[in-house]
């Protein structure tokens, strides 16, 4: 598949859409941009956030300041999308692009950095003439789309009063503040002055999981990322991460994922 008219291009000022390239936008925003408009009408607070747009939408991102770098708008051409390797995801299953509705997702707190260095893989990657250069693009863009279908990122559509949304988004910057003294839900819907039961039912409405589930998601991925990129022992591991002993953190991380810390160190 060619690749040619795939283009990112990094936000350092005002950038608008072009009818004539007939491709799906991807706009992530990381910071310092006024807003975004969208067929005349303008969202703010639209810092780390990804916004999919479909070809026939008009759209500008407001920014003054040329210096600082905001981000990446990703220019995807129609029949991309269609590759096998995207068809068992969310933005194939339900067409994302496609929805009368615009689709934005808020990247949980410490995901943003993943996304930025997979767009800037692509960034280097689309202006060379590497061998096998196609599959890696493919490969990194289907990557990029896993993070954005993951549970870790809290799906909407666009706008600026969605309540549980905002809710669920302060639950996961609690999560990534507090998680290694904190594992219970109950901490952290206290902390938010609402009920454990409402807490869960925001999280279930808008990310289709429980509570508990974004709780222990924090706790396994950090515990596989000190296991595997540290030279810190089991038990410092489980120590830091808030564990009473390192027989618990061994019980713990076995039920979560079927592997034993020393596992998931070898793996």
């Amino acid at each position: 598949m060619k690749l040619e008219n795939l283009k990112i291009s990094g936000i350092l000022g005002k950038m608008t859409s072009s009818q004539k390239d007939d491709c799906y936008a991807v706009c992530w925003i990381k910071n310092g941009v006024k807003g975004i408009k969208i067929n005349d009408s303008v969202y703010t607070n639209v810092s780390n956030a990804i916004f999919f747009l479909n070809p026939t939408y008009d759209w500008e991102i407001l920014k003054k300041d040329t210096s600082a770098f905001s981000g990446y708008v990703l220019l995807i051409p129609k029949q991309i999308l269609n590759n096998p390797i995207f068809k068992n995801l969310h933005i194939t299953e339900v067409r994302l692009f496609n929805v009368d509705e615009i689709p934005k997702i808020n990247l949980s707190p410490g995901i943003e950095l993943r996304v930025q260095s997979i767009l800037e893989m692509l960034d280097e990657l689309i202006s060379t003439n590497l061998k096998h250069r196609e599959e890696a693009i493919l490969s990194l863009l289907n990557t990029f789309f896993v993070y954005c279908d993951g549970k870790c990122n809290i799906k909407s559509v666009i706008t600026d009063n969605n309540a549980k949304s905002a809710l669920v988004y302060k639950f996961k910057k609690s999560i990534d503040r507090n998680v290694t003294q904190y594992h219970e839900v109950g901490y952290y819907a206290n902390s938010l002055h609402i009920s454990d039961k409402y807490l869960n039912e925001c999280v279930k409405e808008v990310l289709g999981v429980n509570a508990k589930q974004l709780i222990d998601e924090q706790l396994v991925m950090r515990s596989r990322h000190n296991l595997k990129f540290t030279d810190k022992t089991i038990k410092e591991v489980g120590y830091e991460l808030g564990f009473s002993s390192p027989d618990y953190f061994s019980y713990y991380l076995k039920k979560m994922t079927g592997l034993t810390p020393s596992q998931i160190r070898k793996s």
